[in-house]
């Protein structure tokens, strides 16, 4: 059975896949930053889990949660999952601090579990990364100028990220699909009712996930059917 490791837990897709792997009988070890979300899902999974409360776009909180997780093993998957969206507007009108916040998790955030988590998986040889990227990482909307340049940065990060590896690790950039979270309601408003649950989409896109290998290094991936 596999470790793994996922950020943004505490709702939407992460907290989908937190629970189905948890289900699937893999130890899960997860973040959020919802003290309250946090802890029902801890209470929930059981202790043989650790979820914490992080916030990925602090280097330092991430540093010290990879140090706890340290003790639990090395993870054979590396999920980056939490991310911030914007207020639906045109980009001159998303303030400093907004987009600065958006950046900070969606594309810092990645980049600080890379950081405190990939030195182990390279010394066991083994692992998978997997960024959340998204449909506008590789088309584009207008009203999501931020989201969209995240997740841009995201598919050239894990590129970049996949010609550093060695043999035996991975890095996936990874198209979740259009599924209906909160992050989703924000844009298309009641439009998001039409597309599958989280926990729907976490029925395929687990086994999926649980499939990459080395062999799936550098390659841009969607979650088959969403």
């Amino acid at each position: 059975m596999a470790l793994v490791v996922i950020t943004g837990v505490s709702r939407g897709l992460g907290h989908a896949m937190a629970r189905k792997f948890a289900a699937s009988g893999h130890t899960v070890c997860g973040c959020g930053t919802s003290e309250t979300h946090v802890s029902e899902l801890q209470k929930e999974l059981g202790a043989s889990h650790h979820v914490a409360v992080v916030d990925v776009s602090d280097d330092h909180a991430v540093e010290s949660w990879a140090a706890t997780i340290s003790e639990v093993g090395t993870p054979d998957f590396l999920i980056n999952n939490a991310a911030r969206i914007n207020a639906n507007a045109p980009l001159w009108e998303v303030g400093s601090t907004e987009f600065d916040q958006l950046t900070s998790v969606n594309i810092n955030g990645v980049a600080n579990t890379i950081r405190h988590y990939v030195p182990a998986m390279l010394s066991a040889g083994r692992g998978v990364i997997v960024n959340f990227s998204s449909g506008w990482g590789r088309t584009v909307a207008a009203k999501v100028a931020p989201y969209c340049a995240s997740k841009w940065a995201i598919e050239g990060l894990t590129q970049a990220l996949a010609v550093e590896l060695p043999d035996g690790l991975a890095a996936v950039p990874l198209n979740p699909g259009i599924i209906n979270t909160d992050m989703l309601q924000s844009c298309f408003r009641s439009g998001a009712q039409g597309f599958p649950s989280a926990e729907e989409w976490a029925e395929a896109a687990v086994p999926f996930i649980l499939s990459l290998n080395a062999t799936h290094n550098g390659q841009s991936l969607t979650v088959p059917g969403f």
